[in-house]
């Protein structure tokens, strides 16, 4: 498997080195269905090709969301597939009449 370098990975100066996680990786790989993910809050640390099949709950400010980790997320960040953000709902929208209280 041949690991490109992307982008997201020289967003950050040379000197100061990637942005990794430290965490403890499940004794069998990949972990068997039912485990708990890795819960994070670290939205800027660097996906790295040992984590490729795990599940992380990243925060997204309120709550953690699962992420379950691909082949083409490696090298990007984490906070990269969790929004901070809802989009707002505009379904129920009624344009005031002109001239109404």
């Amino acid at each position: 498997m041949l690991i490109r370098p992307s982008p997201a990975l020289f967003k950050r100066s040379v000197w100061k080195g990637p942005n990794l996680l430290p965490i403890t990786f499940p004794a069998q790989m990949p972990p068997p269905p039912g485990t708990p993910p890795i819960k994070t809050r670290a939205r800027s640390a660097t996906i790295l090709p040992n984590f490729l099949g795990l599940r992380f709950a990243v925060h997204n400010g309120k709550i953690y969301e699962d992420v379950f980790i691909t082949e083409d997320m490696i090298g990007r960040k984490l906070g990269e597939f969790v929004l901070t953000r809802k989009n707002p709902n505009r379904r129920n929208y009624k344009p005031k009449p002109p001239g109404g209280k």
